[in-house]
């Protein structure tokens, strides 16, 4: 049997898997494409940094097009928004290793208005949403204008003022926990993802990322139960997908963790959760050298200056001696 070697992908939540390091230069652009919406006039783009607190709005023009601007290196989950429907999530990687002579990063988005329908966070407000007060829905707004302007402190602040307005604000407690685990507090993310389900019980966001952070303290058992609701939720969810697929692995329930890792995959081949990487740790473990060596390609070609392209490239030596 093959040892598959490489240091596997830190477990993600939301639109967050790590906390940055440090703050790359912001230098890269992003020129974004939908393709197959038709009319576009009620879409608009958000962008979310992964590693680190930042997001952003874009208008898109008639041709489908979106352009963002300032990006530091790393991964962002675009999400394309149609109001009264729903959205579709995409991962884009931006480093300069996929950027033009420019530094532009090149993308398209495929839209379909089934998968935008079946995932409506982006476009469906609770009954409960619809009762917090104005003054507590403006400090969201102000929130998410200083992450755009990259202030996370300011943005917590405002989000801190939402909350005490409105104590049932799950939105807010959601986006607190996101930037609290973004920047390591995972504890403290904890209770907000907690107070966010609390909250609004069905909301998918702070079930998903609660499901995530459990992941990530290794508490495996208690964090399946959230990840196989998340998945019966929104079973065309990527990263509910990739979650419940890591969750298995490391349950060592291979069979099972394939088929929500391959899921995963196809709805978002570069999510950033990067489910090659399992998906080749079990190849690898039945002796599937090819398996395993396509999935490590495909990776490579996604993230070809990514942080753990080096151990990637190392693995894909070794299984192909």
């Amino acid at each position: 049997m093959v040892v598959f070697r490489t240091v596997l992908a830190a477990l993600s939540i939301a639109t967050a898997i790590s906390r940055a390091a440090a703050l790359p230069t912001p230098d890269l652009e992003l020129d974004g494409k939908i393709t197959g919406a038709g009319s576009t006039r009620a879409l608009r783009v958000n962008l979310f940094s992964v590693e680190r607190p930042y997001a952003e709005s874009a208008t898109v023009n008639r041709a489908g097009e979106f352009h963002f601007r300032a990006l530091a290196p790393g991964n962002y989950t675009i999400a394309v928004v149609r109001n009264g429907l729903g959205e579709i999530r995409r991962t884009v990687v931006v480093s300069a290793a996929v950027a033009d002579r420019s530094g532009v990063v090149h993308t398209t988005v495929p839209y379909s208005p089934s998968e935008a329908a079946a995932n409506p966070s982006g476009g469906v407000v609770s009954v409960r949403q619809l009762a917090i007060p104005g003054n507590a829905s403006a400090k969201y707004t102000e929130a998410q204008r200083r992450l755009a302007g990259r202030d996370p402190e300011g943005a917590v602040h405002s989000l801190e003022e939402a909350v005490a307005i409105a104590p049932h604000f799950s939105a807010a407690w959601n986006a607190l926990g996101v930037i609290a685990f973004q920047t390591g507090d995972v504890q403290r993310a904890e209770t907000c993802f907690r107070r966010s389900l609390a909250a609004e019980p069905g909301a998918f966001e702070p079930l998903v990322n609660l499901g995530g952070l459990l992941l990530k303290r290794n508490a495996f058992i208690d964090a399946l139960l959230f990840n196989r609701t998340a998945v019966e939720e929104r079973p065309g969810d990527a990263l509910a997908n990739a979650q419940l697929g890591m969750n298995y692995f490391k349950l060592n329930e291979f069979e099972e963790a394939e088929r929500y890792l391959l899921a995963a995959k196809r709805l978002d081949p570069a999510h950033f959760s990067q489910p090659q990487l399992f998906l080749a740790d079990i190849y690898a473990r039945r002796g599937n050298r090819r398996a395993a060596i396509k999935e490590l390609q495909d990776l490579l070609a996604i993230r070809p200056d990514g942080p753990l392209s080096d151990n990637i490239r190392r693995d894909l030596a070794h299984l192909m001696q």
